[in-house]
Order: structure tokens, then C-alpha cells, then sequence
């Protein structure tokens, strides 16, 4: 973050922040109703029952 210039000042009536809280662990991606088995992207392409298919 850069610093505030020695000759400026900031205003008065501003209060200092408080703290940004560090992030917590980050929760494992679940996917909903998704395809069971292998990614079927794997190889670029959708893949469905052994059949390939672009977009």
C-alpha cells in the first residue's frame, strides 16, 4: 500500500480504520448435481458416455 506524502495530512474529522481481519481457511469446492465420476473436461472438450463434443 503506498504511504501518505510527509507534507499532507489527512482531514481532522476522519477517524483512523480499523484493521482488515485476516481471511479465515477457505472451504473445499463442493459441486451440486454435477457429472459423478472423471472431469468431463479433461481433454479440453465436454465428454459425456464416451462421446466428445465442442462448444
Amino acid at each position: 500500500m503506498a504511504k501518505r506524502p510527509a507534507h499532507l495530512k489527512p482531514p481532522a474529522y476522519l477517524t483512523p480504520s480499523p484493521p482488515v481481519p485476516a481471511p479465515g481457511p477457505a472451504e473445499p469446492a463442493n459441486e451440486h448435481g454435477g457429472p459423478k465420476g472423471r472431469e468431463p473436461t479433461r481433454y479440453g472438450d465436454w465428454e459425456n458416455k464416451g462421446l466428445c463434443w465442442d462448444f
